[in-house]
């Protein structure tokens, strides 16, 4: 598998380096609008392929994109002093509108993978911009709150993360809903496994998995200025999936109706496959989590919206 990696900063190295440990993608190639950052991160992470996998890793313009199954994009501008959110989010626009355009031209049948922040509303404008069935239009979504938090409640049970199935819905973002009521330990539903380990859910355990959850990367910037090894990993699981037609079950985020609120990106369990979404799965959720994840989804048609001329 040929996997394209557009922006080759903190995000995009770190994915193209998680790809190349797993060797799951055949060839890598990464571009940036810095061509010496592009080749300086394709030739360090080369040089870590002996070790690991026989992935090639090259760096290029946007023409070495040609054929790629996979392009990620990783590429956005930051935010200025006093510019609002949604300023900011033309500016992404404009970026993405070139970036998708030059990518189309070359690769016209890829997969987009959208890393870029705030990913739901950049996976909907890719899904625009494009013109791709949004089943091809993936964004990382949640899937990185959702490792949060099974890494959260795997260290208080005192078991791998690996063996807790729970997922965070709808926006990337404060709006995120954590599906507490439908977490499992294995088979066993998250309270009983907690009481059988002597681990109880405390309404303080779950206030401090919540915070974890939602405030973790606020805690990463401010000690090391941004994340990037988590989604890193994230991306790079989601391309696995793709690339072994695995039909595995991720929390991403692509644009669907969710709950009434149509024509939306946000993130739910969805089954990723060779062509991208093959399905998507509404988990039961409570009431509140219902609420929550309806009035998650408004917010970001709302926010779509207010872009929208």
């Amino acid at each position: 598998m040929k996997v394209g990696i557009v922006g080759a900063g903190m995000v995009g190295s770190s994915a193209g380096f998680a790809l190349a440990l797993n060797g799951t993608a055949s060839q890598l190639v990464l571009v940036d609008q810095d061509e010496n950052l592009a080749r300086a991160q394709a030739q360090d992470i080369a040089h870590a392929v002996p070790f690991a996998s026989s992935t090639i890793v090259e760096s290029g313009g946007y023409g070495a994109l040609d054929g790629a199954d996979v392009v990620i994009i990783a590429a956005g501008v930051s935010q200025k002093p006093g510019e609002s959110r949604l300023d900011l989010l033309a500016r992404n626009a404009a970026v993405f509108q070139d970036v998708i355009t030059r990518i189309m031209q070359v690769a016209p049948d890829t997969i987009l993978l959208i890393a870029s922040n705030p990913v739901d509303i950049m996976t909907q404008i890719a899904t625009q911009i494009s013109r791709l069935p949004s089943v091809r239009v993936i964004g990382s979504g949640t899937i990185l709150d959702t490792a949060r938090f099974r890494w959260l409640l795997g260290r208080h049970l005192g078991i791998s993360p690996r063996s807790v199935h729970a997922y965070v819905l709808g926006e990337h973002g404060d709006s995120e809903v954590l599906a507490w009521s439908n977490a499992r330990a294995g088979s066993v539903a998250i309270d009983d496994f907690a009481a059988q380990v002597s681990a109880p859910l405390t309404e303080e355990i779950r206030a401090e998995i919540d915070q974890g959850v939602r405030r973790a990367a606020y805690t990463i910037i401010d000690g090391k200025g941004a994340t990037y090894y988590g989604i890193g990993a994230g991306l790079a699981r989601i391309v696995q999936a793709i690339a072994t037609d695995e039909q595995a079950v991720l929390s991403v985020s692509v644009v669907s109706d969710v709950l009434g609120v149509n024509d939306v990106a946000c993130s739910l369990p969805r089954i990723i496959g060779a062509q991208g979404v093959v399905a998507e799965l509404m988990p039961d959720l409570n009431a509140d989590e219902t609420a929550g994840l309806k009035a998650s989804a408004a917010l970001l048609r709302q926010t779509i919206d207010a872009l929208e001329p």
